[in-house]
């Protein structure tokens, strides 16, 4: 079972995003982050083996967050989530940064299942 940490301002995707996961049985949620910051913080406590974060998000974005996950472990595996859809200069440079993949908003439960599973 992955263990997997959720970052995301809105309680609401974040709490669709855990039940979509819970619910296959193959990932056990260990923490949800509001903002980038919180991110850093629950990364070092809960070393998750994923990391599903929003781009967009007050205090933090999840560029700078990604960014800097990767300067403390470059091998963090982190996928995107987004409402921007998969094109675009932060999708690319989600990327770029060491993001796996990126998740579009809203969400198809089969469609995350895939993509969290194959990293």
């Amino acid at each position: 079972m992955k263990r997997l940490l959720i970052v995301d301002d809105s309680i609401s995707v974040a709490r669709q995003l855990e039940k979509i996961v819970t619910g296959s049985g193959r990932f056990e949620v260990v923490g949800h982050a509001k903002n980038g910051a919180e991110a850093l913080k629950m990364y070092q406590v809960h070393r998750p083996d994923l990391v599903c974060m929003d781009m967009n998000m007050p205090v933090m974005d999840g560029l700078t967050a990604l960014r800097n996950l990767v300067a403390m472990n470059r091998n963090v595996k982190v996928v995107m989530v987004t409402s921007l859809g998969g094109v675009g200069d932060k999708f690319t440079e989600a990327l770029r940064l060491g993001a796996l993949n990126v998740i579009s908003k809203p969400f198809e439960a089969d469609n995350v299942l895939q993509i969290l599973s194959e990293v």
